[in-house]
């Protein structure tokens, strides 16, 4: 017990240097934002910009307390807005890919994960530049759910890059901006919930990593709110143009850490 209380006290003595709390602070209120509705690109620079500071690995644990705070926010926030048919044709097929990410954790590549759903992404958004003018909603498409909620599970696990395979799959479905918002917030909770034994047993989370958490927890919070007011004011026309460019983002994002760390 005194051993964890002085780890604690180094974690608080650590993460209070002035270039550490910068860098946790900017990654919170990206996350924050993406959490409130304002699409995967601010999520996707979390993990980079904390890297700055700290190991990738460190990183990603660190934030994984914080995401499902801001989960539990967003969830409130959003409460009653979710797609029911979509998550139940999506979740299922997400615990899947959480469970071959956990079962493959120690000899799958990340740059290669993060390289290839980039490609995708981009091929995507490509594709859907032309019927953006004049896009109709889609119908049911189960095979396309199970295909892209299983890949959005497992690159969600292995490379915090879970945004856009799931938005592959919703985007054509031209939901509500706000019902397409309160499924994802649901959505990526439910990821992160799964995610929480497979991290604990991989030996992620220690002292340092829950002190730090707690000290950006207020900022994390007040970031979701935030970017949930913003999303609550936006007009379909905009929302999905703003989003569909978001995940243009995230894909070059991706093809870009993919690359650097392929060579």
């Amino acid at each position: 017990m005194i051993a964890d209380a002085w780890a604690g006290v180094q974690a608080l003595t650590h993460f209070t240097a002035p270039a550490t709390l910068l860098a946790g602070a900017v990654a919170v209120v990206l996350l924050g934002l993406s959490k409130g509705g304002l699409g995967g690109a601010f999520a996707l620079m979390g993990v980079p910009v904390l890297a700055l500071v700290m190991p990738p690995v460190q990183a990603a644990a660190l934030l994984l307390p914080l995401l499902l705070m801001m989960d539990a926010v967003s969830l409130w926030v959003w409460r009653g807005t979710a797609h029911r048919p979509t998550l139940a044709a999506m979740l299922p097929a997400a615990a899947l890919g959480v469970g071959i990410g956990w079962l493959t954790a120690a000899a799958t590549s990340d740059a290669l994960v993060r390289l290839i759903v980039g490609v995708v992404a981009l091929a995507f958004v490509a594709r859907s530049l032309r019927p953006l003018r004049t896009a109709r909603a889609s119908g049911p498409r189960p095979a396309s759910a199970w295909f892209w909620g299983t890949l959005a599970g497992f690159t969600s696990f292995v490379a915090h890059a879970g945004g856009p395979p799931y938005q592959i799959h919703t985007l054509p479905l031209r939901l509500d901006p706000k019902v397409f918002t309160g499924t994802s917030v649901a959505f990526f909770a439910a990821v992160n919930l799964m995610k929480l034994l497979p991290y604990a047993a991989l030996g992620q989370f220690d002292a340092h990593t829950l002190t730090s958490a707690a000290l950006l927890l207020p900022l994390a919070v007040v970031a979701v709110l935030v970017g949930a007011a913003v999303v609550r004011r936006m007009r379909p026309s905009v929302f999905y143009p703003f989003m569909y460019a978001m995940v243009a983002l995230v894909a070059l994002r991706l093809v870009y850490d993919g690359w650097r760390g392929l060579t």
